[in-house]
């Protein structure tokens, strides 16, 4: 009993325990629907490409995964959430693809401007959205959900205004050595890119976490931001960077998004991904007041997330009552890591450790 209340309490046992859970539950549906039972890790090279379930997996979970990184931050440090990540990869997808065609087009064939412009114009767009939510929460005080939600709601305005209210099509594929819009999409070799994306962003703030003090000093601010700034710590300024980093990760995620359709939908892009986002922090095992994370956790959460969907799709659940099931996903994780509920289980084991005691001592 011991041992095994040794791996309940690891850090990572709640998003791994989800993630084989979400897998036995697709092997028990690919038996009863007929199909071979490893069916769901099975993978193939056709055309020179990777297919099979658990590439899709990894494949359409790389934007939630690459949103996660920056939400954990802003978690940790700020204790409350940046509900504007799906906003915002829709306004600088439609800035970027505006760039490469020029505005007021709706189609393009070749670049208005060099790719690489498009792609920084992206990133800046998206580090200057979580600048202005920084500012509000750290320097000004604004609620981070109140915060955010100016840009939640006004971001895609934004981003139509830029497409001049079209659909805007980047219709410039990669051919040998030119490189169209649809490379971050589509496939570097047998491997999706944004497998490739969500990996690099992954381990590069894996490296600035691990070689810096930059995590210890998130946490801290997280914990309490007036000890961390009697300490030295510019707490603000702290949340401010962590905020940044948010925005340019939901630059990164819009990239990916409107590449794969090779166009900038303003209404669509992005649409209901902060809930993931924020389900995905959960699902890690990270608390949503802040203080301490686990990256690796939500790594694992935002792909658990997309597996629960393909899972759904799967099992013949439209996308329009997929929200459902992830929301009641949500009010289970919360409730698990209220404090009342703790205080409750906590009681409970005392109460167990009592009564083995007593009936130790009258033997």
């Amino acid at each position: 009993m011991s041992r095994i209340r040794k791996i309940t309490q690891m850090k990572l046992f709640l998003p791994i325990f989800c993630m084989i859970l979400v897998m036995l539950i697709n092997v028990v549906a690919d038996v009863a629907m007929g199909k071979v039972p490893w069916s769901f890790f099975t993978i193939s090279i056709k055309n020179g490409l990777l297919y099979g379930r658990i590439i899709d997996v990894l494949n359409r979970g790389s934007e939630v995964a690459i949103l996660a990184i920056g939400m954990t931050l802003v978690v940790s440090a700020s204790a409350g959430t940046d509900i504007s990540v799906g906003s915002v990869m829709s306004l600088c997808a439609c800035f970027c693809c505006m760039l490469l065609a020029g505005y007021g087009v709706s189609s393009t064939t070749s670049f208005a401007m060099p790719l690489i412009v498009g792609v920084l114009g992206c990133l800046l767009m998206g580090a200057l959205c979580g600048a202005f939510n920084g500012t509000l929460v750290a320097y000004l005080n604004v609620q981070p959900m109140v915060a955010t939600l100016i840009l939640y709601s006004a971001a895609r305005a934004i981003g139509l205004l830029f497409c001049n209210n079209l659909i805007v099509y980047i219709r410039v594929p990669t051919s040998g050595l030119s490189i169209g819009y649809d490379i971050f999409g589509g496939y570097i070799g047998p491997i999706p890119t944004p497998i490739i994306i969500a990996a690099v962003c992954v381990a590069v703030m894996t490296i600035v976490l691990k070689k810096t003090a930059f995590g210890l000093y998130v946490q801290s601010v997280g914990i309490n931001r007036k000890a961390s700034r009697i300490a030295g710590l510019n707490s603000q300024r702290l949340i401010l960077l962590c905020y940044i980093i948010c925005g340019l990760c939901a630059g990164i995620a819009g990239l990916v998004a409107s590449s794969r359709i090779t166009s900038a939908d303003a209404n669509n892009i992005g649409l209901n991904y902060e809930m993931d986002a924020i389900l995905a922090v959960a699902l890690g095992g990270n608390s949503l007041g802040g203080g301490k994370f686990n990256l690796a956790g939500s790594i694992i959460g935002a792909y658990t997330i997309q597996a629960i969907t393909t899972t759904m799709y799967n099992m013949g659940v439209s996308s329009a009552q997929a929200p459902v099931f992830k929301g009641i996903i949500v009010i289970i994780i919360v409730v698990i890591q209220a404090p009342p509920f703790k205080e409750f289980l906590a009681k409970q084991r005392a109460k167990r450790q009592q009564a083995s005691g007593k009936e130790a001592a009258s033997v």
